[in-house]
């Protein structure tokens, strides 16, 4: 059970990997084009619950507690071997702390932990009423779950390690920085919450930034499949007009080719990572989630530092992220520069850090242990 698009290709990820091991496995459950590609009828279209934002989840509570009921009943109905419910805590936790009451010995995985190292750190404690197993995509998070007393959490990898070749420019793919026009990656975000409050000011930043530079600009603008008619007219007032990118192929390709980036925070700022591609990151949230800010205790909101355990990409958060500053932090990367280098170098530890061992993939690791809580609740059973 996925809650949204990151969701959904974790899921596919994984059902491919249990094909693989099971080989006559069938499933049941909610996900969007990945995991329907893999063999699943989703009980309900995935954007149905796909909110993101106090506000935007306020404005359709009703809806999204009633989906919540309705997943419950289809597990029930199903009774399958296995509940995973991938991220999407707020709404995925709601569920399996409603199945464990209807269904008390079905084992449940939770595939992507709840930020509990970031915020609101009692909720891992509280899991262990309903989570048999945490699938940790962050090498950290383990040890956060030991000392909060939560599940046993076991690090698989970050499926992002299994992409890396479609991320990692081939030779001569990538000019040179000092080359015209320099191929700069603008990602706005992957929800329309994201994009109503930041394509106004990366619009704005790189046209200040051309007058900056003094040099020109190729533009790629990855979205995803729903926004794409919103970004494009919202892009239409730019000075410097951006070549909307469809489909991941597409985006994987102009991630090879980028030289620099401007980014909504999220998933994207470690592909960009590993990718090698400098960046500076940006994020606004609405007034009532600002409130909430204080309660939040990490020390960047970019996956890469947090990874790295080191701030080096520049991050413009809420009343920082105005066109001037987006600029001044983008500029010092559009050339041979020490805080370009800095970025660099990190990301090169970026391997060795998330490396899980042995010879699997992340999801194939997930899927083991999904097997093995399957033959442990059988045993107890038995």
């Amino acid at each position: 059970m996925a809650g949204e698009e990151s969701g959904d290709q974790l899921g596919a990820g994984l059902m491919r990997a249990l094909k693989a091991g099971i080989g006559d496995v069938a499933f049941e459950g909610v996900g969007g084009r990945a995991m329907e590609g893999e063999g699943l009828k989703s009980l309900f279209p995935l954007s149905d619950i796909a909110v993101m934002g106090i506000t935007a989840v306020l404005a359709r509570l009703p809806s999204i507690y009633r989906r919540g009921l309705e997943a419950v009943e289809a597990v029930v109905r199903f009774r399958p071997d296995v509940l995973v419910v991938i991220d999407s805590p707020e709404f995925t936790h709601a569920v399996a702390r409603r199945v464990r009451r209807r269904l008390p010995d079905l084992p449940i995985v939770n595939y992507v932990s709840p930020s509990v190292w970031a915020w609101r750190p009692g909720r891992a404690p509280r899991m262990r009423a309903y989570i048999d197993h945490v699938l940790a995509l962050k090498p950290f998070e383990p040890a956060a779950h030991s000392r909060l007393g939560g599940p046993p959490c076991t690090y698989v990898g970050h499926p992002l390690v299994e992409q890396l070749h479609e991320l990692r420019p081939a030779p001569g793919e990538r000019r040179p920085i000092a080359d015209d026009p320099l191929t700069l990656l603008v990602l706005p975000g992957s929800r329309r919450s994201e994009i109503s409050r930041l394509m106004e000011p990366f619009g704005a930043a790189l046209a200040l930034l051309q007058e900056l530079a003094g040099r020109r600009f190729e533009l790629l603008l990855p979205a995803v499949p729903h926004l794409v008619e919103d970004i494009r007219a919202r892009a239409a007032g730019w000075t410097m007009r951006p070549t909307i990118v469809e489909g991941e192929q597409a985006k994987r390709a102009a991630f090879r080719r980028a030289n620099a980036a401007l980014a909504a925070s999220g998933t994207v700022t470690l592909e960009l990572a590993l990718s090698g591609v400098p960046m500076v990151v940006a994020y606004k949230v609405s007034k009532l989630e600002e409130q909430l800010k204080h309660i939040i205790k990490v020390p960047s909101i970019v996956l890469a530092n947090l990874i790295l355990g080191e701030n080096v990409v520049p991050e413009r958060v809420q009343w920082d992220c105005t066109p001037e500053k987006l600029a001044g932090a983008l500029l010092p990367l559009l050339g041979s520069s020490p805080e370009r280098q800095r970025q660099i170098e990190a990301f090169g530890r970026l391997d060795r850090i998330m490396e899980a061992g042995g010879i699997s993939t992340p999801s194939e690791r997930a899927a083991g242990i999904v097997v093995a809580e399957i033959e442990r609740a059988q045993r107890r059973s038995s």
